[in-house]
């Protein structure tokens, strides 16, 4: 059996513009803007479903190994 690898959010303010599309489409209100980017507000609520990587038009936000 398979064990689930466990992904960490993280994100490259330097490319972020904050558009916010990350934010609508996160399920478990994770990211937040904050001063015109985007901040990872609560990381334990983070379900690893990669909405706001799929959706981010610039790629300042994925979701990483360890």
């Amino acid at each position: 059996m398979a064990q689930k690898t466990q992904k960490t959010l993280y994100v490259e303010k330097e490319l972020c513009k904050g558009c916010g599309i990350c934010v609508a489409f996160c399920p478990k209100n994770v990211l937040v803007l904050k001063d015109g980017k985007v901040v990872i507000e609560n990381r334990d609520a983070c379900i690893q479903c990669g909405q706001c990587e799929l959706r981010c038009p610039d790629y300042a936000i994925y979701l990483g190994g360890k």
